[in-house]
């Protein structure tokens, strides 16, 4: 049964003013609610602060609710301090189940009650402070795992934190926590780092192939090797886990690449469309039916705004974006996702708005 919700009133204590601890003080501001900054780094303090996500922690006295926001290796201790200052702690790491651990090696029950460990799906490649923004949680999932001596009013407050920052709670144990995220989020970065790796030593003039495809698959593989290190070793055993998996799917792969069979060629791929049928729609609702409208836009100032201008003087909703830059000439190629049954109307009423689109 799910416990009520506290109440949310504050001060909350940030603990780390990086791009997600920035980006909770901003929502935190936004509600309304005071908010305390601290970091080792104290520039990045005086940036969150100059940004509006909250004004420097005092020496003594307890928030509310504190949010641990460091690098994962320096969760457990950060969350002990915390604790031991007092009032109702979280923190926000992608590992639950090995920090989890560590503090309870170093807390007692009653310590325990007030600890609920949480973590909201979302980010950036980016990171520190100037990366963070108010909106960073508006719609998306933030896990609340709380474990056995947690607090049911502990809890409620953590979920109200995850409304507060316009996320939607989701509850789970910090073990299932570490196996969803393994799959859902520390494997699909390895195969963005293995795939880029693959294009570090590639000659120039078969990088400038590249199109958008190899843009999509590599863009999370820029985030911090240091940080990424502690995330993948901290959950290692999940990680582990699903890249055995992994590791008989490509050396099957390998074989039907050697072999005379077409239909276990088109099988494998055949599970990767439905794998990213499965994934849910925005709001965490179920998929929704979409189709592609490409056109063409001039790299030009502007040019952009104004189809954005035209789609919504249109009435279509874009559900997704991509934009790929033609290198032999200054146009690029933008994909507009929209719901299937709009698709067809929005390509005629931008051609008669002299859009060039394509199919």
């Amino acid at each position: 049964m799910s416990q009520p919700m506290s109440e949310l009133v504050g001060p909350i204590h940030v603990i780390g003013t990086g791009l997600l601890g920035t980006s909770v003080g901003l929502a935190a501001r936004r509600a309304g609610i005071e908010v305390w900054l601290s970091d080792s780094n104290r520039e990045h303090v005086r940036t969150a602060s100059g940004l509006g996500a909250g004004t420097p922690a005092p020496a003594e006295g307890a928030a509310q609710l504190t949010v641990v926001a460091v690098p994962p290796d320096h969760i457990p201790g950060a969350v002990v301090s915390a604790l031991e200052r007092g009032g109702v702690v979280t923190d926000v790491g992608s590992v639950k189940s090995l920090p989890l651990e560590r503090i309870a090696d170093q807390t007692d029950e009653a310590g325990l009650a007030r600890y609920v460990g949480s973590h909201p799906m979302a980010g950036s490649e980016r990171s520190g402070p100037l990366a963070a923004t108010e909106a960073l949680f508006d719609g998306r999932p933030w896990a609340i795992t709380p474990h056995t001596h947690s607090a049911p009013e502990a809890i409620g407050l953590v979920e109200a934190l995850a409304h507060l920052c316009g996320a939607e709670p989701v509850r789970l144990s910090p073990v299932e926590h570490d196996r969803a995220v393994a799959r859902t989020s520390h494997l699909p970065h390895l195969l963005a780092v293995l795939t880029a790796a693959q294009l570090a030593e590639a000659q120039p003039e078969h990088l400038s192939l590249s199109g958008q495809g190899v843009r999509d698959v590599t863009r999370i593989a820029g985030g911090d090797p240091d940080m990424w290190t502690q995330i993948l070793r901290s959950n290692h055993a999940a990680v582990g886990e699903i890249l055995r998996d992994v590791q008989e799917d490509l050396a099957r792969l390998v074989h039907v690449l050697a072999s005379d069979d077409p239909g276990s060629l088109e099988e494998i791929l055949t599970r990767g469309v439905t794998g990213t049928r499965a994934i849910p729609g925005k709001h965490g609702g179920p998929p929704l039916a979409t189709a592609s409208v490409f056109v063409s836009v001039p790299d030009n100032p502007g040019e952009l705004a104004r189809l954005f201008a035209d789609v919504g003087e249109i009435g279509v909703n874009i559900e997704d974006l991509y934009i790929d830059h033609d290198p032999g000439r200054p146009v690029g190629l933008v994909e507009l996702v929209v719901q299937d049954t709009a698709a067809e109307s929005l390509r005629g009423s931008l051609e008669t708005r002299e859009w060039h689109t394509h199919r």
